[in-house]
């Protein structure tokens, strides 16, 4: 149902997992994709094929001045940005109670997943808005709804991310743009797969399909949240949780 032709988008975390698996569903929609990944050597090996439709930047997007200057100069050359999707993010250590957590840690995952993605939305608005159209996208977890124990640092951002979505959908439903979150419950990634096999047994006992998600429903659902057709829901979290959220 997905067409991307002429539209240009921004993916940050593409040169693997969910941020990867987007990026290649809409390349192969037609969009031309701007992909931000500290991993530059990931990005070229996932995306060397594409050519001149896919556009490498290895870059921090913590860094909200490299991000602004990205951000500028993508517009400068696209003349527009349609589509913005944030999938950045780390875990950060897990299996600690609250009282064991480092604050360090916290800070960096709050960085990561959740500044990062302030960053890059407050950079593309602007563009977004001159044209009348947008879509943004903020790849939380349903962690961030319900929080996992052992996860302080990674489900308080994922829960900021959420509201991020939630107050800019409402700022922005005017202007032709929309603002969502998606929400998946374990998804197998290579962040899943650096995970403790008892957190990961932990949250997927949770699911009531019992298994994990795959790369490739993550992807189809978030080309449909960026696409055209998804015009009238915004500020909201889609979840991917094979059944464990229900409301």
């Amino acid at each position: 149902m997905e067409d991307f032709n002429g539209q240009v988008a921004i993916i940050t975390g593409a040169a693997s997992g969910i941020g990867m698996a987007i990026a290649h569903k809409l390349l192969t929609k037609g969009a031309r994709v701007i992909l931000l990944d500290l991993n530059s050597g990931g990005l070229h090996e996932a995306f060397d094929k594409y050519g001149e439709k896919a556009q490498l930047i290895p870059i921090d997007v913590s860094d909200q001045a490299l991000v602004e200057r990205t951000v500028a100069d993508v517009a400068a050359r696209y003349v527009k940005i349609d589509i913005l999707v944030n999938c950045a993010g780390i875990t950060g250590l897990t299996n600690l109670q609250s009282h064991e957590v480092d604050s360090a840690d916290l800070h960096k995952v709050f960085e990561i997943n959740f500044m990062s993605s302030f960053y890059t939305s407050r950079a593309v608005l602007p563009h977004m808005m001159s044209k009348k159209y947008g879509r943004i996208l903020h790849i939380a977890s349903i962690s961030g709804k319900e929080g996992n124990a052992g996860m302080l640092a990674y489900s308080a951002s994922k829960a900021a991310v959420i509201c991020m979505a939630k107050v800019q959908g409402k700022e922005y439903a005017e202007t032709g743009i929309t603002v969502n979150a998606l929400a998946p419950a374990v998804i197998r990634t290579p962040l899943v797969d650096m995970m403790p096999e008892q957190q990961v047994k932990y949250m997927t006992d949770k699911i009531p399909m019992k298994r994990c998600g795959t790369l490739e429903e993550a992807a189809n659902m978030a080309a449909y949240i960026v696409s055209p057709y998804n015009s009238f829901s915004t500020g909201f979290t889609f979840d991917l949780s094979g059944g464990r959220a229900t409301y």
